[in-house]
């Protein structure tokens, strides 16, 4: 951990391309990431934080299966909590490949004496570290051939491996409760100077995860009085891949997708940005400033240093969008983001600042939406008067006309400069139309000329307890396509505090269910939740 804290990651020369979150780049994303696996010639590093034995997940060992076999080295690495629903079984019947390992290939193709291996890691593991087991690796990281540049690929972002994010249910038919999400695709550049490229960069990286002390790795015995233990689970994986390969809905995304890895790049430049400082750091929420500071490769920390110029017009998107707060052990505030986003913004009147994140309607974290709604958004729009208000009981806040149909009120929430977006729309499904949402799972963030995406959410956790991981890039074409993506979600959201949000608030709640009662009482628990200093758990 301390030489990737330490470590003077370089800016680097790359092709890349955005998987954003239409229904046909979900698809595209899981077949993308199942073919560079068959594809691979000498290795294949994965890392999600939740890995589910369902058709996508037992496909994917599948094909991991079948690359050992033709002689690839396999790491693969799941969270000891994303993951504690997996059965362990499936990851040991990966392992039992290895005694069919084929032989490794060199750079130049030529087949070495060395046969291949399959490693296999759970990321801080409970057994290991009970009193650490809140720090997870958040991770969703694939990279193949990371060491032969005219090959590698690395992918990134924000999907796991569950039917959950690729919008089709398990016999391919649309899921309209689908995560939507985004991922970008890296591949090295022209450049044939670089000592390390992006996917030899990525590689080390990886390693560093996967030998971090607390993690377990697994072994199988795979045999017991003469019988093959993991054969059955072995075949079930191969005949997972033949149908999820099989299903019409897939069908077109193999069937194009060597045309799709080999056109539409966009030259950039990537810098890989991680926090591993949340794994080592013992202090991790009063010494949370310290913590950046003392790790210049932290993803928050590269965001808060950038320049100025850079910050012209910001666009933000994920779905737990906290602004934090951070205190001393003696409770002094020594930061307090959303003050310095209001007086940014103040001194420059031509600088802008867009937000988009769940509404309650696709939030699948109530007591994360209890935060935005009753902390960070109402802190950056309104003044103290409208805030205590809106923080009073339902029907003296978004149930009084006085209040949310007044002048004042709309002034604040249609501020020209801050707009916070929440996705979901009076015409969804659940609410009587015929358009379903899903839930936003999306995490970037878009500056004049630099972006950053990745798998942090912005949120408390992922700034002081996961480790995170993303690239910041820079690049016009590739700028292009995020702005694009951002107005697509912008285009599925309603601005916070508008008279169609707090409609479609009423007509949640009128439903009743789950949500209605998150709804209801967002206030109490965002209260409950401040008050406890259990905030920084979600």
């Amino acid at each position: 951990m301390k030489l990737g804290i330490e470590a003077e990651v370089p800016v680097q020369d790359t092709r890349a391309k955005l998987l954003g979150s239409r229904p046909e780049e979900a698809l595209r994303s899981i077949a993308a990431k199942i073919y560079l696996i068959e594809e691979a010639g000498h290795s294949v590093d994965a890392v999600y934080y939740i890995f589910k034995d369902d058709i996508i997940g037992r496909a994917m060992l599948g094909a991991l299966c079948e690359a050992v076999i033709r002689g690839v080295d396999v790491r693969l690495m799941v969270d000891s909590i994303g993951s504690v629903g997996l059965d362990k079984t499936w990851l040991r019947a990966l392992q039992s490949c290895e005694v069919q390992a084929g032989f490794i290939h060199n750079a130049k193709g030529q087949q070495t004496t060395r046969r291949a291996r399959v490693q296999v890691a759970i990321f801080n593991a409970v057994s290991k570290s009970p009193f650490t087991s809140n720090r997870r690796s958040h991770d969703k990281l694939l990279v193949v051939d990371g060491f032969v540049p005219e090959k590698a690929v690395v992918m990134t972002g924000g999907r796991n491996v569950s039917l959950s994010y690729y919008g089709i249910l398990a016999d391919g038919t649309p899921n309209p409760d689908t995560y939507n999400d985004a991922e970008i695709i890296l591949r090295p550049g022209s450049s044939t100077e670089e000592e390390f490229t992006v996917s030899a960069v990525a590689e080390t990286y990886y390693t560093l995860l996967f030998q971090y002390k607390n993690n377990k790795q697994l072994r199988s015995k795979q045999f017991a009085n003469g019988t093959d233990l993991y054969s059955k689970r072995r075949e079930e994986m191969q005949q997972a891949l033949v149908e999820l390969k099989s299903l019409p809905s897939l069908q077109p995304s193999f069937a194009d997708m060597s045309e799709y890895l080999e056109s539409g790049w966009h030259t950039a430049n990537v810098r890989l940005a991680h926090e591993f400082g949340n794994l080592v750091n013992r202090a991790v929420v009063t010494d949370a400033v310290a913590n950046l500071a003392t790790n210049p490769n932290s993803i928050m920390h590269l965001i808060s240093s950038a320049e100025g110029a850079n910050k012209r017009h910001v666009r933000i998107v994920s779905p737990y969008l906290f602004l934090a707060r951070y205190y001393d052990s003696e409770g002094s505030l020594l930061l307090d983001e959303a003050q310095l986003l209001l007086d940014w913004l103040d001194e420059d009147p031509d600088r802008r600042c867009e937000m988009i994140t769940n509404s309650v309607l696709t939030s699948d974290n109530h007591p994360a939406q209890s935060v935005v709604d009753m902390s960070m958004a109402p802190g950056m729009l309104l003044d103290d008067e409208h805030r205590k208000a809106w923080l009073s009981g339902l029907e003296d806040s978004e149930l009084n006309p006085e209040l949310v149909e007044s002048d004042a009120w709309k002034a604040l929430v249609d501020n020209p400069r801050l707009s916070i977006y929440e996705t979901g729309r009076l015409d969804d499904t659940s609410l009587g139309g015929d358009t379903s949402y899903g839930k936003l799972h999306a995490k970037f963030l878009l500056g004049d000329s630099v972006g950053f995406i990745g798998t942090a959410n912005f949120d408390y956790r992922s700034r002081l307890f996961n480790n995170e991981m993303g690239f910041f890039f820079e690049g016009p074409e590739l700028r292009e396509e995020f702005i694009a993506e951002f107005e697509f979600l912008k285009g599925m959201s309603y601005r916070w505090g508008s008279p169609e949000w707090l409609e479609m608030r009423r007509q949640i709640m009128d439903n009743g269910g789950v949500r209605a009662w998150a709804l209801k009482n967002q206030r109490s628990l965002f209260k409950m939740l401040n008050a406890t200093g259990l905030e920084y758990l979600f």
